[in-house]
């Protein structure tokens, strides 16, 4: 396996595994506590509508896909507010929009399908230094975020209406943690692939949740498995050539189905 490291390729799906298993999972500790665990799927299906879209007119993929995420994570706060109902409401309106956009800019490419295709399933081993410059970028910004801004994000999971009856500008904080999920996917759903990278958000920061009360460690501890998550996936798709992206998925579920087995808050509750 080691000797597989001597590699470019493979040296760079090793530092987009560590970089997109950190990235995705800190902003899935924001989902999973702000009950947003649907808005990967939405935004995944916005960033697929727009790659698939700048094929079609030969242009950017992730230029046009950041944009299509950009506009589902703007609409999400406006929608729910406007139609006074919660934001999950909000999250399927604009998730069935944009799966009808992708299936309908699919079927309008000419000739084979595949490049379209590729965008749904994403391959680590193709990551360029171009991308793990932006997954750095990412991953930097999602950090300096939550750093920055801990302690408001700790009272907005706890009540968004007390944190803005004390000043915290609860539906700011709210709308940038929006626009960067949207940021993340789009900067790794080509290297994990757009049907699959909502799982890497959501599934190590549930294992996470399973294991502590603490915010903190919540952060460590999803980081840990996201990046757990990645790099195991990587191996076991070199041992056993198999799909890295998919692979990488599996292993998230195993460890959240492990969290949940030795949860002390399943103990309690079963107590």
């Amino acid at each position: 396996m080691f000797d597989v490291l001597h590699y470019h390729f493979m040296q760079n799906a090793v530092l987009a595994s560590i970089l997109g298993g950190t990235a995705c999972s800190l902003i899935g500790v924001l989902v999973v506590t702000l009950n947003l665990s649907f808005i990967g799927t939405c935004m995944a299906h916005a960033a697929l509508a727009g790659a698939i879209l700048a094929v079609l007119f030969t242009l950017p993929p992730l230029g046009i896909s950041f944009l299509f995420c950009c506009l589902a994570a703007g609409m999400v706060g406006p929608l729910a507010d406007k139609g006074n109902f919660r934001p999950d409401t909000a999250l399927a309106i604009i998730f069935s929009l944009m799966l009808g956009l992708t299936f309908l800019f699919l079927n309008m490419l000419s000739g084979p399908k595949s490049q379209g295709l590729n965008f749904i399933w994403g391959s680590i081993l193709t990551v360029t230094q171009k991308d793990l410059g932006m997954m750095l970028f990412t991953c930097f910004l999602v950090a300096s975020f939550i750093f920055f801004f801990f302690k408001e994000i700790q009272t907005i999971i706890l009540d968004r209406q007390i944190a803005e009856s004390i000043g915290i500008p609860a539906k700011g904080i709210y709308y940038a943690a929006l626009f960067l999920i949207g940021i993340t996917i789009n900067s790794f759903f080509t290297s994990i692939g757009g049907m699959l990278i909502f799982s890497l958000i959501v599934n190590p920061a549930a294992a996470a949740y399973q294991l502590t009360y603490s915010l903190k460690k919540m952060f460590a501890l999803s980081t840990i498995f996201g990046v757990v998550s990645c790099l195991g996936g990587l191996w076991a798709a070199y041992v056993f050539n198999v799909p890295a992206g998919a692979v990488i998925i599996i292993v998230s579920v195993l460890i959240f189905i492990l969290a949940l087995v030795f949860s002390p808050k399943s103990v309690k509750s079963l107590g």
